[in-house]
């Protein structure tokens, strides 16, 4: 039986993983009904194997994410169900999510599994009980919910520590339950915590980023190249890098680029706009490899994706495509930078339509914008309120850009 049809009813969401460099190296995926209307009907088949697998093959997800791995929650149905195995064992991670405690036949299931390869996770753990006494010695990866937990959370996790196994925690949302988490041992962390900043009024921005800030006002005003090149004259570890990255992207030039106006002009405006972009979010005192620093990459994602939206709403519009990526990506410099949105706005150069939308959530960007962050968030029903109000997109579609950001963000050094 073909579970195509479901798609279109089904949203995707999905929450990063983090390791202990605070790299991404994984995602919880969430298959879910968005409306009551559905819900019923569908609600006892979006979490099967046969659901996740057409996902996988139909929307290609499996190849969009790369070598990150997909978590996926899998009670005793999925578990149970032989078509799972036609999920790519090395790049999902299987969540015992399991009811009641498992007997013998779950047992030996999961342990066919792990020897085929599979990685096994226990979800859902409050202490060495029954369930989690018979699971444990299968698994590899233990999630902990740090919300339901509490003050029991070192408790929890340090009865574990000397086991062969990694601690994840789930639902971390600040930096400091981060760290605190980390303290106690644990490996693995989910959420969005690293996109919720501490936001500081008037906080001065460092030498270098007001040094991107200088350029990206010039591009957006389309100065001349000449311009340009002074400009940079005074970033030399911009200019470095702006060389480099023309040189990479430019494979296949009859020589190599060598000044900064032939850089500039490989590159063009807008993908020079982009990156200028990105690169202000990276912060100096970040250690984390810039190509998988979590806030970047949700940065570009959320770009990409609202590009992708931005064409299927007006097609054939790509000013609106244009301005719809770089409202994707600013919409995150405050945590990125620290600072208040406003101010943000009052030193870069934006286009009115991506003013507003970054503002006050307002105008067709504005609604892009808040659909992205609803998916962000898991936020099911206002994702479906704000699909509504859009006649060119839906669900189904919705899961296709999501998939295609995927692929353009998890591109082993592919360009776009």
């Amino acid at each position: 039986m073909s579970y195509t049809h479901l798609l279109k009813e089904v949203l995707i969401g999905r929450q990063p993983i983090l390791d202990l460099r605070q790299e991404l190296i994984g995602y919880e995926l969430f298959f879910r009904c968005a409306d009551q209307a559905t819900e019923q009907s569908c609600s006892r088949l979006i979490a099967t194997a046969s659901v996740v697998c057409t996902a996988f093959s139909e929307l290609g997800i499996g190849n969009a994410l790369g070598t990150h791995k997909a978590y996926i929650n899998a009670d005793e149905r999925f578990i149970e169900d032989d078509v799972l195995e036609l999920l790519p064992a090395d790049n999902v991670v299987l969540e015992l999510n399991f009811e009641t405690v498992p007997d013998e036949a779950l047992l030996t299931r999961c342990r066919n599994l792990r020897e085929r390869g599979y990685t096994l996770a226990l979800a859902r753990y409050t202490g060495l009980d029954q369930r989690a006494s018979a699971l444990l010695p299968l698994v590899a990866i233990v999630k902990i919910d740090v919300q339901a937990a509490g003050d029991t959370l070192a408790d929890l996790a340090g009865g574990l520590l000397r086991l062969p196994l990694k601690l994840l925690a789930e639902k971390v949302e600040t930096r400091e339950q981060m760290e605190f988490c980390r303290s106690l041992g644990f490996h693995l962390f989910q959420g969005y915590y690293f996109a919720r900043p501490t936001v500081i009024s008037g906080r001065q921005l460092s030498a270098s980023q007001l040094g991107i800030i200088r350029l990206i006002n010039l591009v957006a005003r389309d100065a001349d190249s000449a311009d340009l090149e002074a400009s940079f004259k005074r970033e030399p570890g911009l200019t470095v890098n702006l060389l480099r990255l023309v040189n990479a992207v430019g494979t296949g030039l009859a020589r190599r680029v060598e000044s900064l106006r032939q850089a500039v002009t490989v590159l063009g405006r807008k993908q020079l706009l982009r990156w200028l972009q990105l690169l202000l979010m990276a912060s100096p005192d970040n250690g984390t490899n810039p190509e998988r620093n979590p806030l970047l990459q949700l940065a570009a994602l959320r770009g990409r994706l609202m590009e992708i939206l931005a064409g299927q709403s007006v097609p054939g519009n790509r000013a609106l495509s244009d301005h719809a990526f770089l409202t994707g990506i600013m919409s995150l410099m405050p945590a990125a930078l620290g600072l208040p949105m406003d101010e943000i706005l009052a030193q870069i150069s934006v286009a009115p339509e991506v003013h507003e939308a970054l503002a006050a959530h307002e105008g067709p960007l504005g609604q892009l914008l808040a659909l992205v962050e609803r998916l962000d968030a898991n936020d099911w029903e206002g994702c479906d309120a704000l699909l509504a109000s859009n006649d060119a997109l839906s669900r189904e579609s919705l899961n296709a850009g999501l998939t295609e950001a995927l692929a353009w963000i998890h591109a082993d050094g592919e360009d776009d």
